[in-house]
């Protein structure tokens, strides 16, 4: 069982300053696999009544809903990883597609970290050999704490272990505990590991922490809590085509409408087709000409060509400023060049921020 507090030093950022990948602290042994290349192995994934495949029979599984993979999320995975390379069997995540939130609370905006799909991305460079992704539906919130264990964990998944956080309760009306986990471990024959709380600076990371600082626009607050930059990822659309007019083509995004990151102008490193690029982005509704639907507008530094269509990770490195609503075209033009050379400063101090992203099968 790991019982030890989890902490790493953490100093409040302040706003425009970005974050520095490759920063260490000796409790970041832990999260070795945050920084490492994506498995080597096909990431295998199983989403919801299928039956895992071979290679994830008998799984030592991180059970959450991951939401982020944040630094907390990755401890309880390591752990997995720590549990299962001890007993010779595969380690993998168990998570749950909706979030639990949106199935209990479908019409209350839900600002989701990550999508399934970024989820999956980043488990897949966790060092994890597979993801069990279940549906979270009427039938599977039904199940009480026993039967989700003897029917889920037992009779479908047959694992051989499990790891959670502190924190985690399931089972309708979330009557499991870790303690009754536990217990139920040792009835069934499978080891259950209890992640403690992973502290920054005696704070305690959370998906809601990490929430509350991209409402703020705090992104390097936020990427120091996620331990890597926060990410979106989305098809290049066609938008007004005004940025060519005023010297900045931009590559525009339509994000999701409950992504509750604080409009304004960031420095942002993209990748796209393969390739990187450094860049800054407007996040909101260009109070200057329409104010219109929400759109993210990326101009990358030095490129040339058409995107539209392609999909696209931009990660969010340095706050610059807020949406403004300036008086004429010029002074939003100087606003514009401004924003540029603030970005580059920001992103050539953190070279080497980007998400670590594996390729899930």
């Amino acid at each position: 069982m790991v019982n030890a507090a989890l902490t790493i030093g953490w100093q409040p950022q302040r706003a425009g300053e970005a974050f520095r990948a490759g920063t260490t602290h000796p409790a970041e042994a832990i999260l070795r696999s945050m920084t490492g290349s994506p498995h080597p192995q096909p990431f295998a994934v199983a989403r919801g009544n299928d039956l895992p495949p071979d290679r994830l029979r008998r799984a030592v599984v991180a059970i959450g809903n991951f939401d982020g993979v944040h630094r907390g999320h990755r401890a309880v995975i390591q752990a997995a990883l720590v549990q299962a390379r001890a007993t010779g069997r595969p380690a993998a995540a168990l998570t749950f597609e909706p979030h639990p939130r949106t199935f209990f609370q479908p019409d209350a905006p839900s600002f989701q970290l990550s999508s399934e799909a970024a989820k999956l991305r980043l488990l897949a460079a966790t060092g994890l050999d597979g993801a069990i992704v279940l549906t979270f539906d009427a039938a599977l919130a039904g199940l009480t704490a026993e039967q989700f264990v003897s029917d889920i964990l037992v009779d479908r998944l047959a694992i051989s272990g499990a790891v959670i956080g502190f924190n985690f309760y399931f089972g309708r009306e979330r009557q499991g505990s870790p303690d009754f986990l536990r217990a139920e471990g040792a009835h069934h024959g499978f080891a259950v590991d209890v992640v403690p709380p992973f502290q920054l600076d005696g704070r305690r990371v959370s998906s809601g922490a990490i929430r509350d600082a991209l409402s703020g626009g705090h992104v390097a607050e936020a990427a120091e809590l996620l331990g890597y930059p926060w990410f979106v990822t989305g098809q290049v659309v066609h938008g007004d085509k005004r940025g060519r007019t005023l010297g900045y083509p931009t590559a525009n995004l339509r994000l999701d409408p409950d992504c509750g990151l604080k409009h304004g102008v960031y420095a942002v490193r993209i990748g796209v087709g393969g390739q990187r690029y450094d860049g800054v982005a407007n996040f909101g509704r260009r109070p200057m000409f329409d104010t219109g639907a929400v759109l993210l507008e990326v101009f990358l530094f030095e490129f040339s060509g058409d995107l539209y269509g392609a999909a696209m990770d931009v990660a969010f490195v340095a706050w610059i400023r807020p949406e403004l609503n300036l008086p004429n075209v010029e002074e939003l033009i100087r606003r514009m060049d401004d924003d540029c050379r603030h970005a580059r400063i920001a992103l050539a101090r953190a070279p080497d921020a980007f998400p670590v992203l594996g390729v899930p099968g």
